[in-house]
């Protein structure tokens, strides 16, 4: 039981802060006329965590971030991409306000890969954390700690939406969900300043 407990709390303290992916899943939620629209921002989040983690204990991914060159165009690419969901989501309207369509599924997905994929805070919690407190684990052990941490990321997006979309529900008038696109937004750019500091660090050094 150890390594499932051990892998179910480090997921869970790691995924609650407030981030730019969790902001986005939860934002799809209170935006979509149904639950089941969300779904592509769900299972995209979820399945590039599930990478991530399986790279991180297969320490792939710690050997690719090792290469400052790499992490750099990293940085650069997710913060075009961040830069984008910003402007997006501070222009966003609720559908039920406006003759708008909500966000579509490919777009769902785009935004949810650049969130996940290439949000350098989330890769290096990833190898930092549970890369490295997964070395404790071997065989049967490192499978359970790998499948709890897998566990905790799925059922949270799905809560997460689901928050969301309660949101959605309660809100008529459209105005909360405004506020939050605003609020998501902020959130994202704070993000992307903490992605250009990293960018000068590294050209700087």
């Amino acid at each position: 039981m150890q390594p499932i407990i051990h892998g179910f709390l480090l997921a869970l303290g790691l995924i609650l802060p407030l981030g730019a992916q969790n902001v986005f899943v939860f934002n799809q939620g209170a935006n979509q006329k149904k639950l089941t629209k969300a779904l592509p921002v769900i299972v995209t989040a979820g399945l590039c965590d599930t990478t991530l983690i399986v790279l991180a204990i297969l320490g792939v991914s710690l050997i690719l971030m090792s290469l400052p060159i790499l992490q750099l165009v990293i940085y650069i690419i997710g913060l075009a991409f961040l830069l984008y969901m910003a402007w997006s989501l501070w222009n966003e309207k609720p559908s039920h306000l406006e003759h708008m369509e909500p966000m579509s599924p490919k777009k769902q997905i785009g935004f949810a890969l650049s969130v996940s994929l290439l949000n350098p805070h989330a890769i290096m919690d990833t190898i930092g954390v549970i890369g490295t407190s997964a070395s404790m684990y071997h065989g049967t052990e490192k499978i359970l700690f790998a499948g709890a941490t897998i566990l905790v990321s799925w059922i949270w997006f799905i809560l997460l939406a689901i928050l969301g979309k309660m949101l959605g529900s309660v809100d008529k008038t459209g105005k909360y969900i405004i506020i939050l696109n605003k609020v998501s937004s902020v959130i994202v750019l704070i993000v992307s300043c903490i992605i250009i500091k990293n960018i000068w660090h590294i050209l700087a050094n």
